[in-house]
């Protein structure tokens, strides 16, 4: 599960779509529906909000604001609790730079021109995300790839 705290404009078509269903994964563990995935460590930043649905639909609205930007019809009736996208939420530099780093590996790999726009993007963050100084986050497990 890859919930990015990048705008979703930087990712490719493949990145978007799965970063929505990862989403909806998400939000079904923190909605009880599901009994998988639930100690996943991408789920902390969430659970940590007073109100874990409305910060994961804050999410999922602004993966799907993006979407229909793009002419993607994604199903905002799977949102539970939809929410203004609205900067709530802290992430790190560190974060930023982290993911950054990780997608450009991975367009390189399956999708070379989104590649080209990385190389020339500045990285920024989805709007749930203000940014502030700062490591990479406890949550994040593995090794950057390389």
């Amino acid at each position: 599960m890859r919930l990015w705290s990048l705008h979703p404009r930087h990712l490719d078509r493949i990145g978007l779509v799965a970063c929505w269903r990862e989403s909806l994964l998400a939000q079904a563990v923190l909605a009880g529906q599901t009994k998988g995935y639930r100690n996943h460590p991408q789920l902390e930043r969430f659970r940590a909000q007073s109100d874990p649905l409305s910060a994961v639909g804050a999410y999922l609205v602004g993966l799907a604001d993006d979407a229909t930007a793009r002419g993607y019809r994604f199903d905002r009736a799977k949102i539970l609790q939809p929410q203004p996208t609205t900067a709530a939420l802290e992430v790190t530099d560190g974060q930023i730079d982290y993911e950054w780093t990780w997608l450009g590996d991975k367009l390189t790999a399956r999708s070379p021109d989104d590649a080209d726009r990385w190389r020339d993007g500045i990285p920024s963050p989805h709007p749930l995300f203000t940014v502030i100084p700062g490591p990479i986050a406890t949550w994040e497990r593995g090794e950057l790839p390389s």
